[in-house]
Order: structure tokens, then sequence, then C-alpha cells
């Protein structure tokens, strides 16, 4: 930190920095994180007709000073690229502004489906923050992701089916047939049109049933594996009752709560 200078060095200071002025900005920075991601899930669902282009403006607006920011700080710069959720970022802030340049088309639409990515940020800072999500991280990672995956589907299947398919009127209509496709429910008040929508459908089916059964995988054997680099070879997952790593026999030592 000693190298940087100025409002570089102020600003590192916030992001990575110690003590309660970091503390306090990173709680508020998680803070605009929930509110935006329940602005994100109710978006959807206010309708055609209804639009908050005010609200837009400045979460998007707040988004693009947060990613200048942590782009400028960023050292190397091409650290700053190779991060999924600064990519998230981006399309967040294009989908939220845009409108101010051009027509709100179609694919905007889609575009804002991709607001719920905004999750994953939200789960990275909250991990630093509660043991309890660190402790279970495989278990939100994998809920994360399949929420994700429904909104991202539910807004594909809305914007390529709502103006050929009298099942999908509006937004609800598309998330239902995600829903029951993705639990194989199936009750067939909803079927996709074209060639294009079922083969949508059959994504849908095919990775949605994998991430289903992923979760429940980690939710049915939370005792999954553990982080604790072995000190020897490197290895970083173990089982949490494992007394050797299983790459090179080295003894390890993995903290426990103990019995009872």
């Amino acid at each position: 930190m000693s190298e940087r200078k100025g409002l570089n060095r102020q600003l590192f200071w916030l992001y990575e920095g110690h003590g309660a002025g970091p503390y306090y900005f990173r709680l508020a920075l998680l803070g605009f994180d929930i509110a935006t991601i329940a602005y994100f899930l109710w978006a959807p669902f206010r309708g055609e007709g209804v639009s908050h282009p005010i609200a837009d403006y400045v979460i998007g607006g707040v988004i693009a000073l947060d990613l200048a920011a942590r782009f400028y700080i960023a050292r190397p710069k091409t650290l700053f690229w190779r991060r999924f959720y600064n990519w998230a970022d981006i399309v967040v802030v294009i989908s939220m502004l845009a409108p101010l340049f051009t027509q709100n088309l179609a694919f905007l639409r889609l575009l804002r489906a991709v607001r719920i990515i905004r999750a994953f940020t939200l789960l990275k800072r909250l991990k630093s923050v509660s043991s309890y999500l660190k402790q279970h991280e495989a278990i939100f990672d994998r809920v994360t992701n399949l929420v994700v995956f429904v909104f991202l589907m539910a807004g594909l299947v809305y914007v390529l089916q709502k103006d050929s398919n009298p099942g999908i009127q509006n937004y609800v209509d598309a998330l239902y047939f995600t829903v029951t496709s993705l639990t194989t429910t199936g009750y067939g008040d909803i079927l996709m049109e074209g060639v294009w929508g079922r083969m949508l459908a059959v994504v849908i089916m095919v990775l949605g049933l994998t991430l289903f059964l992923r979760l429940l995988r980690a939710i049915t054997l939370p005792g999954g594996k553990v982080d604790y680099p072995c000190v020897a070879c490197g290895l970083t997952r173990h089982d949490p009752d494992a007394i050797h790593c299983k790459h090179c026999g080295t003894r390890i030592q993995i903290e426990t709560k103990g019995v009872g």
C-alpha cells in the first residue's frame, strides 16, 4: 500500500484495508447489494407498463462507480478482467443504462435477467463476514447457481416466446414453465412453440436437472470437502475427517468443532 498515492491509496484502503472506515464502507456496499438484489428479483414482476427509470439509472450509476474504483486500484489491471463478478457487473450496468442511449429493445429484457448474477458478489462479500456462510460455501454457491440459472432461463423463455406463444403472456408464465421443466413436473399446460423453443426446453431440463441434483447432494451430504491446504503438496480440498493428505500422505490437522 506504500506505493499507492492520493485517491488510489484512499480507495485501496476502503476496499482492502482494515479498521472502522473500511468496515463500514464494505458494510454499506453489502447493504446496497442486498437492496439491489431485492429490486432485481422484484423488477421482472412489475409488468410491461410499469417502469422506474430513475431507480434503474441510479443503481446502474452506483455499480458503474464501484466498477471504476475497483478497476482503478487493481494491480495488475489484467486481474480485474479475470474476475467473473466484474463482467457480470458490466452486463448489469449496460442493461440498466442502455435505455438512455437507445430504445428499450427486447434483448434488453434478457440482459436485465442477468441482474441476478449480482448475487455472486453479495455471497462473496458475505463469506468474509459470516463464518456460517464460509462453512457452508458449497451449498450457497450451488443455490446461487440454481437461482441464476432459473432466472436466466425464464428471461430467455420470455424473450423468445412472448410474441409467438399464447401460453407465455408475462414473465411469471415463463418462470412457471422454467420451474416445472426443471423439476420434471411437466403439467403440460404450457408448451414451447417451434424448433428453437423445444430445444430451449431440452436445455432447461438437462442442465437444470444437473444443477438441481448437485444442489440436493450438497444439502443431503453437508460433510463434503473442506478447504485445508497441505503444506507439502499444496492440495487444498480434503475430507473433513482426514488426518493424512490423500495425495502425498502428509499428516494434516483440520480444525473441527468436536463432538456434541
